[in-house]
């Protein structure tokens, strides 16, 4: 009987992931690895399973002893842990089988995989086993068309420790009716939002229940309302399994913005228990959206968009938001627009990105016409450009430093600021919150007071004392999302931090470069300032916390190349002298 490891590789810290909030509370990681999950269904009896979350327990050499096969699925911000996974399953000779977003797109890229199963592998995956079986398996299998996902089964949640995660996860739709030009959804999953049936999402349901799940839930549609009699369909069931245990699921979802156009559907949504939605707003400039392509964000309305979330506030959920920065049309106004948008809309929890063109999206079609594509990969580096934009990049940049350390100042006051006025607009519901003892809220209260900086304890204490006031049954989610702000502006300054120290020797190498070329000096006087300069960047780069380091962070690489090109100029001024 053959042992097959799944692998699920790192997460870098990033806004979306929480890392720093659920380290309070213990918890390892925010979601588990739910294609992982669902690829383990489609495994017959006769495999012997085991999986690993590298963002929950470490991959151990046991592992990889004890596995015939390694299957990883992971997206591109896992990228650098993935390749490590890879190296080692190659000096192992442990076979390497690899899918998801990430090997989809950039399957060519990628080296030492011996089977690729890419796009959605629903109707390949027995064919790719079975060759496997065969001694035939081929090093690349795609799906020739999008799998019916009614036939896709219950994800195996067993194989998992649900208590190391914040939510659980399930999945009622693939596939997007819009076409926004730099999103690779249509690219992944197809323009024809396909669904599973209402049964099959009470058998999942189900199967997280009986097996003690209690909390939050994702649904981890990118458009939960792309196909919206599909939705209204599904909500009733929904409502009606949740009514019948007490509403044990607090559900949350991401949707276009239009959802504020269908109130029938946002009324169906609060019964069945959604408290929250992530839109993707983007940015409040209509110019730069038509550009792109997201029309559904544009209106002959005046603040068509900051309506939009008010309604969906009023209406019971609260809204998470994703904005970028970068776009053409954008001009240096964007950023203070970005800004105000944020902090009068109400959204504590705004992730703020640099446009990436991603491969085979009609954005990267269109700048490579255009010959705006850079060299440069996708990195994880929250700074890094991989194509010309319109605006010049320095400002671009320090734009985009302005924006996140406004949102998420050092002492959490904007962010607190946000939060008030959320839940001035929110309406609640007695069925979306979870009553808590008077001894838990003050154990968590004090908890988070130990883990805030000094600088974060005077806004934090105004805005509990405030809601305690006003909004006294909304404590524990007062509790919630100061916590996530804590994590907010740790990130932050983790991206700023970074993005520094690259910056610092990119100009120390300038100073270096000029300093030694301008004025003709002894080659031990050049040596001696070389050592002064390499114990200065040393003593920077050891002054970088080890919470702010992860795979793939860039700063390994961009230290070594400096330390190249400064022994390089060296060596050029000693040849020529």
């Amino acid at each position: 009987m053959p042992n097959a490891l799944l692998v699920y590789p790192e997460h870098p810290p990033a806004f979306w992931g929480a890392k720093y909030a659920l380290e309070m509370l213990g918890i390892k990681a925010a979601f588990p690895p739910l294609g992982l999950l669902t690829i383990a269904a489609m495994f017959p009896p006769s495999y012997n399973l085991r999986v690993v979350d590298m963002n929950v327990t470490s991959l151990e050499d046991a592992d990889l002893e004890w596995a015939d096969l390694v299957f990883t699925s992971s997206m591109i911000v896992q990228r650098a842990s993935l390749r490590t996974v890879i190296e080692r399953c190659n000096r192992a000779g442990v076979p390497m089988v690899a899918g998801g977003p990430y090997p989809t797109s950039y399957h060519d890229e990628i080296e030492g995989v011996d089977h690729f199963v890419l796009d959605e592998a629903e109707e390949i995956f027995t064919d790719f086993l079975r060759d496997l079986g065969n001694g035939t398996a081929k090093a690349v299998y795609r799906e020739a068309r999008k799998p019916d996902v009614s036939l896709t089964p219950v994800p195996r949640f067993d194989l998992i420790d649900t208590n190391a995660y914040h939510s659980m996860c399930v999945q009622f739709s693939r596939g997007c009716p819009f076409d926004c030009e730099f999103c690779d959804i249509i690219q992944l999953y197809g323009r024809v939002p396909r669904t599973k049936s209402p049964q099959q999402m009470v058998n999942e349901f189900e199967s997280l229940y009986g097996q003690g799940w209690r909390g939050d839930l994702f649904i981890v549609d990118d458009n939960f309302i792309g196909n919206k009699r599909e939705a209204l369909q599904l909500l009733p069931a929904i409502a009606e399994w949740q009514k019948a245990r007490g509403y044990p699921f607090s559900l949350f979802t991401e949707a276009s913005v239009n959802l504020a156009r269908m109130d029938g559907l946002m009324d169906g949504m609060i019964e069945a228990g959604f408290n929250s939605v992530f839109l993707g707003i983007e940015t409040p400039n209509p110019k730069a959206l038509l550009k792109t392509k997201k029309r559904q964000n544009v209106s002959g309305q005046e603040d068509y968009l900051l309506g939009s979330v008010r309604k969906i506030q009023r209406k019971g959920m609260q809204v998470t938001g994703g904005f970028i920065l970068g776009l053409d049309e954008d001009d240096e106004g964007v950023f203070d627009a970005q800004i105000d948008f944020i902090q009068e809309a109400g959204i504590p929890m705004a992730p703020i990105y640099m446009l990436a063109a991603l491969k085979n999206t009609d954005l990267y079609e269109r700048l490579k016409r255009e010959n705006r594509l850079s060299d440069a990969s996708i990195e994880i580096d929250a700074m890094s450009l991989n194509f010309k934009p319109e605006m010049n990049p320095k400002t671009l940049i320090e734009g985009y430093r302005r924006v996140i350390t406004t949102l998420y100042d050092p002492t959490l006051e904007n962010y607190f600021k946000r939060c008030l006025t959320l839940f001035e607009h929110l309406t609640t519901f007695p069925h979306l919150q979870k009553p808590k003892s008077k001894n838990a809220i003050f154990l968590e209260l004090m908890g988070l007071r130990r883990r805030l900086a000094p600088r974060q304890l005077p806004a934090y204490n105004k805005f509990i004392a405030r809601v305690s006031k006003d909004h006294p049954r909304m404590l524990p989610e007062a509790i919630r999302l100061a916590a996530l702000g804590y994590h907010f502006e740790k990130v932050t300054r983790q991206q700023i931090t970074v993005h520094e120290f690259k910056e610092s020797l990119t100009n120390e190498l300038e100073r270096f470069r000029t300093a030694v070329s301008h004025h003709i000096q002894a080659e031990d006087a050049i040596r001696e300032r070389k050592q002064e300069l390499f114990s200065r960047v040393q003593a920077r780069y050891q002054s970088i916390p080890n919470a702010f380091r992860y795979p793939g962070d860039g700063i390994e690489p961009a230290l070594a190349t400096f330390r190249f090109s400064v022994n390089e100029q060296i060596a050029q001024l000693t040849n020529s002298a």
